[in-house]
């Protein structure tokens, strides 16, 4: 694998939230960006501003990582060039309500940007990084896949099938060097979290506040890193301790 390859990150949902610190933090920390995004153009171009003024290249991707023929026929003649180090699964949506009263589209949609998006794309990344026999592959889950969460059943199933599926690839791709995580964040401070009730839940959490998004970023920053070579299959929980 070049220099350039083992500098380069795809990132799922990076245009805002969570996924935009992860490009940034990472940008910081040397390495160049491709941004994955859906239709959020404007804030996409901001990050991409952002990164570049960090020295490091961000090439846009805008397309639905739960669309098999989009994320194809954009990632393929990309990855012919170029296989990057690190793919970081990130994309995802809510549709909270309570099962009884949950739409099968609300229930569909979700699972398949968290979930159906990520057999799409690790298997077209895993593919290309067995040839290199390196890589790392990194999902962000949440606490709601680890605990289950009332008005989530959606949401918590695909996460927690975003864990299951993580450890199984984990085990079938560690021989080739190519680990295989998950991060898994809790309440953090993104437009995810306004309209919670945060005066009923901050008590729950045992540091007594919501994380910040460069808190989950330096996770992702750990597990690209060389200190981070004998890590696999692992889930790393950032929730202030509320769950344990």
């Amino acid at each position: 694998m070049s220099d350039k390859d083992k500098r380069t990150v795809f990132i799922s949902g990076a245009s805002r939230g969570i996924g935009a610190a992860i490009a940034k933090d990472l940008a910081r920390s040397g390495y160049d960006i491709w941004l994955n995004y859906r239709s959020s153009t404007g804030q996409a171009k901001k990050v991409k501003k952002e990164i570049e003024a960090f020295g490091r290249t961000c090439t846009l991707l805008p397309f639905d990582v739960s669309d098999e023929t989009a994320v194809n026929e954009n990632m393929e003649p990309l990855l012919r060039d170029q296989v990057p180090y690190g793919l970081i699964h990130n994309a995802g949506i809510t549709r909270d309500t309570l099962l009884p009263l949950m739409r099968r589209d609300e229930w569909d949609s979700v699972i398949d940007v968290h979930l159906n998006s990520f057999f799409i794309l690790a298997r077209l990344f895993s593919k290309v990084m067995l040839s290199r026999r390196e890589g790392r592959i990194i999902s962000i889950a949440s606490l709601s896949g680890e605990t289950g969460q009332a008005g989530q059943v959606n949401y918590s199933a695909a996460k927690a099938g975003l864990i299951g599926a993580s450890k199984a690839l984990a085990r079938e791709l560690g021989k080739r060097n190519i680990l295989v995580n998950v991060v898994s964040p809790g309440l953090i401070e993104t437009e995810m979290i306004e309209k919670l009730p945060l005066d009923t839940i901050l008590p729950l959490i045992p540091l007594g506040r919501v994380g910040r998004v460069e808190e989950v970023s330096g996770v992702v920053r750990f597990l690209l890193s060389e200190e981070a070579g004998y890590i696999t299959g692992q889930v790393f929980s950032v929730n202030g301790g509320m769950y344990m």
